[in-house]
């Protein structure tokens, strides 16, 4: 009887020490390395680009760009920006780092330095000198995490380059992130050339001295029609209408435009970054930095980001009801056919992923919105500010309170709050109670209840996922549904409401999945899907998930 026991005993240790060694095992193979990594991940943003462009548009593409992505690729069709303020810097900012401007630190394009009393911009430094032009004293030290590429760095003890390439510098610099090869974007001066800073490197390579004296740029600057018939674009308003910019030099803004002429009235060169040529001019650096920059042509992951900064242009100018935006977008997708092309060719079929996304929407212009009787209006940001300043007087009776008005945001002078001995809570929440009143505010917060509070859902989880406590203002105010503080021609962005924050997300290529879903994605959730497909950190503050569902 001893001895049975004895062998039970040892079978079940032996049993369960085995049933472990599976269970162990097992978790090993969730976490160890894909068998295959790609040589090459292209991220592809797109400035200001609405969800619903894929579809309005999607019978006008060709089968080889937005449609390749879609119908080979993943297609999440619920995507949305989970912050305010949906703009271009934060952006790109959070599709790269995982997380938000809570996190990331970069609260806007430009913001009030309330500990140095100025304005700063997202991606100036002027402890760096610029590097082919006079203006490009640029780089990505005020974002305080890390991206994508920056931990691929760390992963592949640097052997992994990593190329961030835009017109816009903030679409080329906080993508590519604090360890990157290099960041390029494009100043329209007297000639148009991408350019760099110190912070990269203490001289452009030959390839891109080379591209700036091709003479590309030259050839952009040319008659902008349409693509084609446009009485075949109904999928757009009609070409003259009162809801639109256009250019200097031109009555109306209506095709076709000449753009060398219009040039000499448009800033020279700056004119093509409004124009679908932007676009264009970008797919042909990037095609000559796959070459130049030897990407995906090792065994060691690369990280390409692609910004294409265009169409923010082209939106903020004409609309995104216009006949240009939708020009701009069918133009785009041959561009983007071309990069896909250019991939296989010199990356290999199979060899690479791609991601698609925008770093923000846009709203329908509120003049034409009023047409259509869809509440809408505009706000007028220098009555508002005279309003908050009397109003501190009267009620505190002291002046010198505020100190600055912007980004939705209200910064009060704590050193002059001191002084008289002014309870801050006190003064932040007679500010709500205030404004709150006002025409077209339609809420406002203090800065205590976003440090308090734990808001999970609603346009409350938006704004505190947005606020940074050492970077943002007093008081944060919400505007009524498509009230902007903008021009009465052109569309803006930057609210928390779907037509901000629904944008595409697309994934192409090696290890993703063919097919689409409506679940739910935040734009936080990009950095550690790629991170898991390629078995490395996430991002080092990222707050998104991977997304399971797109991955092979």
């Amino acid at each position: 009887m001893r001895i049975f026991v004895s062998l039970f005993l040892i079978a079940s240790l032996f049993g369960c020490r085995a049933q472990s060694q599976v269970k162990q095992t097992d978790v090993v193979s969730q976490t160890q390395l894909p068998s295959a990594s790609p040589k090459l991940v292209v991220g592809i943003v797109v400035d200001q680009m609405r969800y619903d462009y894929l579809t309005r548009f999607g019978d006008k593409f060709t089968s080889g760009g937005f449609k390749r992505m879609m119908n080979d690729g993943f297609n999440c069709k619920n995507n949305h920006y989970n912050y305010v303020p949906t703009y271009t810097g934060p952006g790109h900012a959070s599709v790269y780092t995982g997380t938000t401007p809570k996190y990331h630190g970069i609260i806007a394009n430009y913001w009030y330095d309330k500990h140095k009393g100025t304005r700063v911009y997202c991606a100036g430094d002027s402890d760096v000198n610029p590097i082919g032009s006079d203006a490009g004293k640029m780089s990505p030290h005020r974002m305080k995490t890390t991206t994508i590429g920056d931990e691929n760095k760390l992963f592949t003890q640097s052997r992994g380059k990593t190329i961030g390439i835009s017109i816009k510098d903030r679409g080329a610099i906080l993508p590519a992130g604090h360890s990157a090869d290099a960041a390029y974007w494009f100043v329209g001066d007297d000639e148009g050339a991408f350019v760099t800073s110190s912070f990269y490197m203490n001289a452009l390579p030959n390839w891109v001295s080379n591209f700036n004296a091709s003479g590309v740029n030259e050839g952009y600057l040319k008659t902008w029609n349409t693509l084609y018939d446009i009485d075949t674009y109904t999928e757009s308003g009609p070409d003259l209408n009162a809801f639109e910019g256009g250019f200097d030099g031109k009555d109306t803004a209506t095709f076709p435009y000449d753009l060398k002429s219009l040039s000499t009235h448009n800033g020279g060169y700056e004119i093509i970054k409004s124009t679908p040529y932007g676009n264009s001019i970008l797919a042909d650096f990037a095609i000559a930095a796959l070459e130049g920059e030897a990407l995906g042509q090792d065994d060691n992951t690369d990280v390409f980001t692609i910004s294409f900064s265009s169409p923010d242009y082209v939106g903020h100018n004409f609309g995104v009801n216009s006949k240009e935006v939708q020009d701009t977008y069918l133009r785009l997708d041959q561009d983007i056919e071309r990069l896909l092309n250019a991939f296989d060719e010199k990356v290999g079929v199979g060899n690479y992923t791609v991601f698609l996304t925008a770093d923000h929407a846009a709203v329908n212009v509120p003049a034409y919105l009023q047409s259509l009787k869809i509440p809408s209006g505009y706000f007028d940001n220098k009555a508002f500010k005279k309003q908050v300043k009397d109003f501190l007087v009267t009620r505190f009776a002291a002046s010198g309170l505020l100190e600055n008005i912007s980004n939705n945001q209200i910064f009060l002078n704590h050193k002059r709050l001191n002084a008289l001995g002014l309870d801050l809570a006190t003064v932040q929440e007679a500010l709500v109670d205030e404004i709150i009143h006002y025409e077209n505010i339609d809420k406002a917060y203090t800065a205590k209840s976003m440090q308090k509070a734990s808001y999970t859902v609603g346009i409350e989880s938006l704004i505190q996922n947005g606020y940074n406590h050492k970077r943002s203002g007093d008081v944060i105010y919400v505007f009524d549904p498509a009230v902007i503080s903008y021009s009465k021609t052109g569309s803006t962005h930057g609210s928390s409401l779907n037509y901000d924050t629904h944008v595409p997300l697309l994934f192409y290529g090696q290890g993703i999945k063919k097919g689409s879903s409506l679940k739910k994605t935040s734009i936080t959730d990009i950095a550690p899907t790629l991170s898991s497909l390629l078995g490395i950190n996430f991002p080092s503050a990222a707050t998104g998930q991977p997304l399971e569902f797109v991955l092979e």
